[in-house]
């Protein structure tokens, strides 16, 4: 007798988030780099111990949504807060094969509108302490350019 698995391969991929609880876990230190022209900075920014001039540093927890972060950096940048200002996220993160860094787009949000990954976290994303986020941010009357997550056909 044949048993077959009623389990799918993307159930096995997901593991559980752990619950953090924010009154008793420490925050971590996240170094968030921004840009407003709609695309990330260059990895080689990133060399010999240099990082890019516009660091914001937030204290946040490993369940941090992308909408989440994304409201916290609008406090800092009111130009940020017009409806249609679209946030391209993603990790910048120690190549362990070769020197420097690599980039790993993770999401996006939007001023204004509700979207498929606000409810994302640094953790579902296998962010790591000691990794730094990449914020690309576009205005509202430009078009972001085209992510490299998305086929051209």
């Amino acid at each position: 007798m044949a048993v077959e698995s009623r389990v799918t391969q993307e159930e096995i991929k997901k593991e559980p988030e752990k619950h953090i609880d924010r009154e008793k876990t420490c925050p971590l230190l996240l170094r968030v780099f921004t840009t407003n022209n709609g695309r990330h900075h260059r990895m080689d920014e990133f060399s010999r111990g240099n990082v890019p001039s516009s660091e914001l540093q937030i204290y946040t927890w490993m369940d941090a949504t992308l909408k989440e972060l994304t409201s916290l950096v609008k406090e800092v940048y009111p130009e940020a807060r017009k409806k249609g200002t679209h946030f391209n996220f993603a990790i910048v993160f120690t190549d362990l094969k070769r020197p420097g860094y690599r980039v790993k787009e993770i999401g996006s949000t939007m001023s204004g509108r509700k979207g498929t990954d606000d409810s994302m976290t640094l953790q579902s994303q296998k962010f790591q302490i000691g990794d730094y986020l990449d914020i690309a941010i576009t205005p509202p009357n430009r078009a972001p350019p085209p992510s490299s997550r998305m086929r051209p056909y």
